[in-house]
């Protein structure tokens, strides 16, 4: 009996293929029609197999067309040849210059409205959004080992596009020493990583039992130009915090629930003066595994669409207090107040 052959030898190419051909054994009956038989089996096989190897051919180069294509538009190197780039003084800056190019910035952003009157530069993408998505990063240092580090948020529309980077900047004495309770400044940057908001809280009080120095983040846009304030209003049994204007008008009222279901959302609703419900921050549900492990929350916020851009920043300030006073973990589990 012929030994078996490997399939390499009949798939490495074409040529190793006609070997299928010829016959290398005699007929062993001597009949010219079994003969015929095994003869037709053979070229069958013969041509089948050589259809797969050139369909398979085919698919290769194909799959290795598309792959050059792929590492050439991730590489950017389909895009026009890059530009001398002028040096830069900030070392942050040039580092994400070096992680981005212009197709990955733009992909995955909201575009930018054009023509907004009286709106600060960068507040442009809160005139055509009604509601926002806050998804904080998830930092397997601090999952494992406890250790204290600074908070990373992306911000999305509801399309999922991106529309702000926020990053906290503290040092990381103040994060081990203070907890949850610690001052921060956080910066919200664009995709050109321009700072377009900037929100400060001192180290305050919050609880009940001093009423006279609560809670009090500002909202700055540009940097240094304070359009609006989140003040905690002293209260007994539920969370109440009040948006306010530049000129330290209280526009908005937001009142949290006054218990929490810990495996539901919650809902902190928000209320005009006169008492009607206009919007909504929801802290969102992430499961078991990252709410008890991780302190990585998942936020939404509603708001009117015609509400005033100044209003909206201010707001999306008041979200990232909440989320420091009511759900950021304090020694690697959540501490709800």
């Amino acid at each position: 009996m012929t030994p078996k052959k490997r399939p390499q030898e009949y798939f490495t190419s074409c040529v190793s293929v006609d070997r299928l051909c010829v016959s290398e054994e005699p007929g062993t009956d001597g009949s010219d029609r079994t003969r015929a038989r095994r003869d037709e089996g053979k070229r069958k096989q013969y041509q089948t197999r050589r259809l797969v190897i050139v369909v398979w051919h085919v698919l290769e180069q194909k799959l290795a067309k598309c792959g050059r294509f792929v590492r050439s538009v991730r590489l950017g190197k389909r895009t026009e040849k890059a530009k001398p780039k002028e040096v830069c003084a900030n070392d942050r800056d040039q580092q994400f210059e070096r992680l981005l190019t212009d197709e990955e910035r733009r992909s995955g952003w909201m575009p930018i409205p054009q023509g907004i009157p009286n709106c600060p530069p960068g507040l442009e993408y809160l005139t055509a959004v009604d509601q926002l998505l806050v998804h904080q990063q998830v930092e397997l240092l601090e999952a494992f080992t406890g250790f204290e580090t600074a908070n990373k948020y992306t911000v999305k529309n509801t399309l999922g596009q991106k529309v702000y980077w926020a990053v906290e900047d503290t040092t990381c004495c103040t994060r081990m020493c203070c907890g949850p309770d610690r001052p921060f400044d956080i910066k919200i940057m664009d995709n050109f990583q321009n700072e377009v908001l900037h929100l400060r809280r001192d180290l305050r009080c919050k609880s009940c039992c001093f009423p006279c120095c609560l809670q009090k983040l500002e909202v700055s846009a540009p940097p240094g130009n304070v359009i609006g304030t989140v003040v905690q209003k002293w209260s007994l049994c539920r969370p109440v915090f009040d948006i306010r204007d530049r000129n330290n008008e209280t526009v908005l009222t937001i009142r949290g629930p006054v218990c929490q279901c810990p495996c539901s959302d919650i809902k902190f609703a928000v209320f005009t003066k006169d008492g009607t419900e206009v919007g909504k921050v929801t802290k969102q549900w992430t499961g078991f595994v990252q709410e008890h492990f991780t302190d990585a929350d998942n936020f939404g916020i509603n708001f009117p669409m015609d509400l005033d851009v100044r209003v909206k920043a201010t707001m999306l300030g008041a979200l990232f207090l909440i989320d420091y006073m009511y759900f950021e973990s304090s020694d690697n589990k959540k501490v709800r107040r």
